[in-house]
């Protein structure tokens, strides 16, 4: 039913934090999910009289998926409860695989409730998503496989962790025939139940989680699970939003295949694990445990991915507001790649600029900081910052009643370094910048939007500058949404 999916060498990844590192491909199964092991497993197992009646189950996601196919498969009913706020897409999936779908409640919980209603009234076979020991075994049978394509030594194999059945599966199975090779769980920073309840020696129940990773977020985890983690799991790594991201990238780049958030957090612990030991020329499993990915999420990943590699840092710059301050602070950046830059006139003594930089590790913060405070430019590092990351970078602007005789163009710049100091060099001094926009988003150009301030007297070397320069542009001051909200 499930099948035997390929243990990749990555190839990137590997020559970047110099350990070998090797990808079970659980995103290659006919539901792009783990989950059906677990789920077929525990069906295969009924009896033939509660195979007839049929089995129940309660996601929103990938285990509906599995218990979907199972049931065809198995040739049985199946009644998938889902909350009323599933994407249609994922309503489609499960019932092109023949199960019925009842939508009921506004949560997973409202769901799982609501099942546990019809198992009873209808006489069907609950299959839970992660704490039954069918499901549990059915998902160790990852590790059989691993340990059968890969029989030289392993420092270390790593699981995204929501309730807690793929880490106890493989766990139970790693420790019982190679006890030397460490199981860690992986979970994500606002989602860590299981973390905590080992930490706390109970079964705690948090009060909210976060659902970037949804497919590993659970408030509680399993009873079984938790109790097999105990015994087996030796050690768990929480990691943030853009640790994921970048790991989702970093899977991409070597495979062409995109990973849900959920399925890329076994990669994002693996990597901090190795950089936290200092770890060198060690073979690395991790377990790619879905691709289910929601097409909307991609640009939060693209936008935060380089953040979390920490290639990318953002900073808030105030500079002098003056002609010719602006370009005296990109000479400052040297041949740094700008990824993003956001600044609106709004005082007629200080600018504050939203910037975001390429840089090849973090230490190269700290160190343009103090070249910046040595020229007299405050500088500060949000790349922390949360609210910045998510919100400023899109809020910078507004209305500049005092950026007088404005006028506004949108250009195209090739993506290369210096288009926009050649920008600066064409413009000379003489017309003072009152808004600049642009972001990287990896094409063959930038857009960029720029507003200067041009006296009327001025327009016709105005216009000789914008056709000597060369870029493709248009002008935008009559544009209905700069008027509205940038005028």
């Amino acid at each position: 039913m499930a099948k035997i999916t390929p243990l990749e060498f990555q190839t990137s990844l590997s020559a970047r934090i110099d350990n070998r590192v090797l990808l079970k491909r659980e995103d290659m199964q006919p539901v792009f999910s783990f989950k059906l092991r677990g789920a077929y497993n525990k069906m295969a197992n009924l009896t033939p009289d509660l195979l007839k009646h049929g089995v129940i189950a309660a996601s929103a996601g990938n285990h509906a998926q599995g218990v979907a196919l199972a049931s065809q498969k198995l040739k049985c009913r199946a009644v998938i409860v889902m909350p009323t706020t599933t994407p249609q897409i994922k309503i489609n999936a499960v019932k092109a695989r023949g199960a019925e779908v009842l939508l009921f409640g506004d949560s997973y919980s409202d769901a799982y409730v609501k099942a546990l209603e019809l198992e009873k009234t209808e006489k069907l076979t609950f299959v839970h998503p992660y704490d039954d020991l069918d499901v549990i075994a059915g998902q160790g049978t990852i590790a059989l496989e691993i340990l059968n394509a890969h029989s030289e030594p392993i420092e270390a194999i790593f699981c995204c962790v929501g309730g807690g059945g793929l880490i106890a599966g493989i766990a139970a199975y790693v420790k019982a025939v190679r006890p030397e090779i460490k199981v860690i769980g992986v979970e994500a920073k606002d989602a860590e139940a299981m973390t905590e309840s080992l930490k706390q020696d109970k079964r705690i129940i948090l009060d909210q989680v976060g659902l970037f990773a949804d497919g590993a977020a659970v408030k509680q985890v399993g009873e079984h699970t938790f109790k097999l983690c105990q015994q087996y799991v030796d050690e768990m790594i929480v990691v943030d939003n853009d640790a994921i991201c970048a790991a989702i990238k970093d899977v991409f780049e070597d495979t062409r295949s995109i990973l849900e958030p959920a399925g890329a957090l076994s990669v994002a612990g693996l990597k901090a694990y190795a950089e936290r030991e200092g770890m060198h020329g060690k073979t690395l499993v991790a377990i790619a445990s879905g691709a289910n990915m929601n097409f909307d999420r991609l640009r939060f990943v693209a936008e935060r991915a380089e953040l979390g590699e920490q290639r990318e840092a953002i900073l808030a710059v105030t500079i002098p507001e003056k002609a010719g301050a602006f370009k005296a602070f990109c000479q400052l950046l040297g041949n740094r790649n700008i990824t993003e830059f956001n600044y609106r006139f709004s005082d007629p003594k200080e600018a504050h600029i939203f910037v975001g930089l390429a840089i090849a590790n973090a230490t190269e913060v700290g160190k343009l900081i103090h070249d910046l405070a040595a020229q007299g430019l405050n500088a500060i590092d949000l790349t922390g910052n949360e609210m910045a990351k998510l919100h400023l970078r899109h809020l910078v602007g507004g209305h500049a009643p005092q950026a007088e005789h404005e006028v506004v163009y949108r250009f195209e710049f090739p993506e290369k370094p210096g288009a926009l100091m050649r920008f600066l060099d064409s413009m000379g001094h003489d017309w003072n910048i009152s808004l600049f926009h642009y972001r990287n988003h990896g094409a063959d150009f930038g857009r960029v939007l720029v507003g200067m301030q041009v006296p009327p007297h001025e327009q016709t070397k105005f216009l000789a500058f914008l056709q000597n320069l060369g870029y493709p542009y248009w002008e935008e001051t009559q544009n209905s949404a700069y008027q509205l909200f940038l005028g």
